[in-house]
C-alpha cells in the first residue's frame, strides 16, 4: 500500500485550518496570538529543513555522522531545558547533557539491538528517529520534574533542614521532593497510557499505518515506543537529579539557591 502524498497546494489548504486559532486568539486579544503564529512558522520551517538534511543523512548513513547528529540534538535539548526552567546553566547544563546522553543511548540501543535485533543499530532510518523520539519525551518530562523538584526544595527548605538535623541522609531528606517531581511529571504520561487505543490514537501507530505497515506491526511498535520513552524519561530525571546535587548542594548538604536559580527566577520563589 502506497502512502498518499500531500501536494504543496493541498498543504496550503490544510494550513488554512490554523486560521481558526489565529482569528480567535486575535479576537479575544490573547497574548498567545503572536507566540502561536511564530511557533507555527517556526515549526513549518524546521520540519522542511529536517526533511532536507534527513535525506542526506539517509543517503550517507554513516555511523559517525549519525552519532554526531544525535549529540547535537542532545546539546540543543539540554540548552532548551535551561531556558525553560530558569535554572542556572553552570549548575544544570552538564548534568542534563550527561543524563540525556546516557538515557538515550542506553535505552535506545537496548531497543535497537535486543528488541529489533538490528545488525547495524546506527542505521539512520532507525537510529536518528528513535533517539529524537526519546529526547523529545525526556525534555518535556525533565522540564516539569526538575522545576518542581527545585521549587519544592526552595519552598520547603526549612522542612528539608529539619530532616537533616534529625539525622536523615540527603536522599531521605529529598525523597519526598523527588517523589512529588516524578508524580507531577509522569502523571500525564501514565494517564495517556491508560487510554491508548480507546480514547486516543497514538501518532507513531497512525504514521506507520498510513505508511503502509500492517496494523499488528504498528501496534507492537507503539507499545515499545511507550515503554522506552517512559523508561528513558525516568532514568534521565534520576541521573540529572543525582548529578545536579553535586553542584546545587554544598558539602554540608545546604541548597545553594543563589547558585541554582537565575536571579529573576530566584526572586519569584516563596521564601521562608
Amino acid at each position: 500500500m502506497q502512502t498518499l502524498d500531500i501536494g504543496w497546494g493541498e498543504m496550503a489548504v490544510g494550513l488554512l485550518l490554523m486560521l481558526i486559532p489565529f482569528c480567535y486568539l486575535w479576537y479575544i486579544k490573547s497574548r498567545l496570538f503572536k507566540p502561536t503564529l511564530w511557533a507555527t512558522v517556526r515549526m513549518c520551517v524546521q520540519l522542511f529543513l529536517m526533511g532536507v538534511y534527513f535525506r542526506y543523512l539517509f543517503v550517507w548513513n554513516n555511523p559517525w555522522i549519525n552519532t554526531l547528529w544525535v549529540i547535537v540534538m542532545i546539546a540543543v535539548a539540554a540548552c532548551t531545558f535551561i531556558q525553560r526552567t530558569g535554572l542556572r546553566r553552570q549548575v544544570l547544563l552538564l548534568p542534563m547533557f550527561v543524563a540525556l546522553t546516557v538515557s538515550a543511548f542506553l535505552i535506545g540501543f537496548y531497543f535497537l539491538v535486543f528488541v529489533l535485533k538490528m545488525e547495524n543499530p546506527f542505521d539512520a532510518r532507525y537510529f536518528i528517529p528513535i533517539m529524537g523520539l526519546l529526547l523529545g519525551n525526556m525534555l518535556t518530562v525533565n522540564v516539569v520534574a526538575l522545576s518542581t523538584y527545585y521549587r519544592s526544595l526552595q519552598r520547603e527548605q526549612q522542612f528539608y533542614y529539619y530532616l537533616l538535623g534529625n539525622g536523615a541522609t540527603h536522599f531521605e531528606a529529598t525523597r519526598s521532593f523527588l517523589c512529588e517531581a516524578i508524580e507531577k511529571s509522569f502523571s500525564p504520561c501514565i494517564a495517556n497510557m491508560t487510554v491508548l487505543g480507546i480514547v486516543s490514537m497514538p501518532g507513531t501507530m497512525i504514521g506507520q499505518i498510513l505508511g503502509g505497515s500492517d496494523p499488528d506491526v504498528a501496534i507492537k511498535y507503539q507499545i515499545m515506543i511507550v515503554v522506552i520513552t517512559l523508561a528513558s524519561s525516568l532514568l534521565s530525571v534520576v541521573v540529572t537529579v543525582k548529578l545536579a546535587a553535586l553542584r546545587s548542594f554544598d558539602k554540608y548538604q545546604v541548597l545553594q539557591s543563589h547558585f541554582t536559580y537565575k536571579k529573576d527566577k530566584f526572586n519569584e520563589m516563596d521564601m521562608f
